[in-house]
């Protein structure tokens, strides 16, 4: 399942890069994020809970920043499990951060998702729509936290 889309933040894109990787932002902008934590400077351990049509789960997994081109692009691979063994899941991400007009800077991302067990029996309809939920409320999210860190 691949999942995109694009934002603008309206700051210097070396502000953008060094945000977007903190992991204390990507723990307090990922809707139902429990843990973000760095095991070292590419590899980050995560717990996240949220909620599919009537299960509610927590994915257990490890991210990987495994192509870094800083202030541009970034690429990262996670892997890992719904706790209680209802399904595993594997991901690829890109990031692109590319200057746009007015001081802004366009983000873009592709997410490649794959996910086996009991979470893929509700289709890929239901996933992409709750996927399409989550980036939504993470990009209102980043962009609230960017706003006030810059103001």
């Amino acid at each position: 399942m691949l999942i995109e889309g694009k934002f603008n933040l309206k700051a210097p894109i070396q502000k953008v890069w060094d945000f977007l990787l903190e992991p204390g932002t990507m723990a307090s902008c990922i809707p139902g994020a429990e843990k973000v934590e760095p095991i070292d400077d590419k590899t980050y351990e995560c717990i996240v809970k949220q909620s599919v049509g009537p299960i509610s789960v927590r994915f257990n997994f490890m991210v990987v920043l495994s192509e870094v081109n800083a202030p541009r692009y970034v690429k990262a691979m996670g892997r890992g499990e719904a706790l209680g063994h209802v399904g595993t899941f594997s991901s690829e991400v890109t990031v692109n951060l590319a200057e746009a007009p007015n001081g802004e800077v366009e983000v873009s991302y592709q997410n490649n998702v794959n996910i086996v067990g009991k979470l893929a029996t509700f289709g890929e309809r239901i996933m992409r729509a709750k996927a399409k939920s989550v980036g939504e409320e993470f990009t209102r999210n980043l962009q609230d936290k960017m706003k006030s860190r810059t103001a």
